[in-house]
């Protein structure tokens, strides 16, 4: 199989809602780049709903979306965070988590009552959410001499590639940002020419 150069993700925080019987289940969805983020939206989530009973949730990372977690937070195994989580897989999204605080509304909504709820709630914030489309980028860091400056802007130009810095001096770094089935064919470019000193890789 050849390698998948884009994934799908959202581009902003959204937030959904379920209901049942007296229990009100709030999802709350955050793209994502790091565990990190995570734990910061938690903390925020726990200090906005204090009383909440449950805050349940799972994450995908990684663009060959090979990296998950989940937190079912004291509800019945398998009835929050595995539900969030495949809510997520059948809409193959990456890079995201979904936070699903729950009030307890004094009625117990057994496994199948657990497992519709959380799985209702993440798919209102889904449904609210705004899914976009990323390609997967490398990140080269460019050298060269001052008068390659021309040859250079040429194939970036022609390659359509991202400038993310730029030194221009007698000795010249440019920074750029190229997707990831471009790379040989870009590199390749740049090899002819003969004064690009290097090229440093780094993610």
């Amino acid at each position: 199989m050849l390698f998948e150069d884009t994934y799908y993700t959202i581009e902003k925080p959204s937030e959904g809602l379920f209901r049942d019987r007296g229990s009100k289940f709030l999802a709350y969805a955050y793209p994502l780049n790091s565990e990190n983020e995570l734990k910061n939206h938690l903390t925020q989530l726990k200090s906005l709903h204090p009383k909440a009973n449950h805050h349940c949730w799972a994450m995908r990372l990684s663009i060959d979306r090979s990296v998950f977690r989940l937190n079912d937070d004291g509800e019945p195994s398998g009835t929050a965070g595995r539900p969030i989580l495949n809510t997520l897989l059948s809409r193959d999204l990456t890079n995201i988590a979904i936070i699903v605080v729950r009030y307890f509304g004094g009625t117990l909504l057994g496994v199948p009552g657990l497992i519709n709820a959380y799985k209702s709630a993440t798919e209102d914030a889904l449904q609210q959410a705004v899914i976009i489309e990323k390609t997967v980028n490398d990140i080269y860091t460019i050298e060269f001499d001052y008068l390659q400056m021309n040859d250079v802007m040429k194939i970036i130009k022609d390659d359509n590639l991202t400038i993310i810095s730029q030194i221009f001096d007698n000795d010249c770094s440019i920074q750029l940002s190229i997707r990831k089935t471009q790379v040989n064919q870009s590199l390749s470019k740049l090899d002819k020419l003969s004064t690009v000193v290097k090229y440093n890789y780094s993610l």
